[in-house]
């Protein structure tokens, strides 16, 4: 028997008992850190005092876009599902008046972070390097350092649905390249103290925003 057949015989026999290589599997911590941009699909509430339309019959706000720095983590409870979790660095909005009063331009900002929790379904067998996942949970809103020219501004921390797609692609066993994006039900009822000490009724505004990121993954 030949050197080289005997050679061949073992790198079959070495490569029939190694185990493939694993994308996520039950237990693994995937970690996710990138560019996180949120775009608000908005709309608001006229704004009234006194139920009157006193700054215009379609006096109403809009939400500016923002990106910052966003790191997302997933356990996986098998295979095929996981638990998300997206944190990120505050995010601040610019607020700008909308209808009758578009001509005022920027009139306030607001910072929030929107702590999002997902149950994610991941399809793909655990040995494709290729991992696209589904999710879908809750995403919290919560507002600060809310400021606006027309004296005081006031928003209502927000609760609603979240859904999610995204995809990994592991360039090897822990690290790999992701993109993701999701949507966020983010509703906040606003008020406004004017300078003069008139408070406006609370009005809702509606920022449903798309969000986007891109970014690496790290398996643990």
């Amino acid at each position: 028997m030949s050197r080289s057949f005997k050679l061949s015989v073992l790198a079959a026999a070495v490569l029939a008992v190694a185990p493939a290589a694993q994308a996520f599997e039950a237990g693994d911590l995937i970690v996710r850190a990138g560019a996180v941009h949120v775009a608000p699909d908005d709309s608001s509430d006229v704004i009234t005092v006194g139920s009157v339309a006193a700054l215009g019959s379609d006096a109403r706000v809009a939400v500016d876009s923002n990106t910052q720095l966003g790191l997302r983590g997933t356990y996986m409870f098998t295979s095929n599902l996981g638990l998300g979790v997206l944190a990120a660095t505050p995010f601040k909005h610019s607020i700008s008046g909308a209808g009758d009063i578009a001509a005022l331009g920027e009139i306030g900002e607001t910072k929030h972070l929107p702590p999002t929790v997902t149950l994610q379904y991941y399809p793909m067998k655990s040995s494709s390097a290729f991992q696209p996942f589904a999710g879908i949970g809750v995403n919290y809103t919560t507002f600060f350092e809310e400021k606006t020219v027309l004296g005081e501004l006031d928003l209502d921390d927000s609760v609603g649905v979240a859904v999610e797609v995204g995809m990994d692609y592991m360039l090897n066993e822990e690290f790999g390249l992701n993109a993701a994006i999701w949507w966020a039900d983010i509703n906040t009822d606003a008020q406004v103290t004017m300078a003069d000490g008139t408070k406006t009724d609370r009005f809702e505004v509606e920022i449903d925003p798309m969000v986007y990121m891109v970014g690496f993954t790290y398996k643990f």
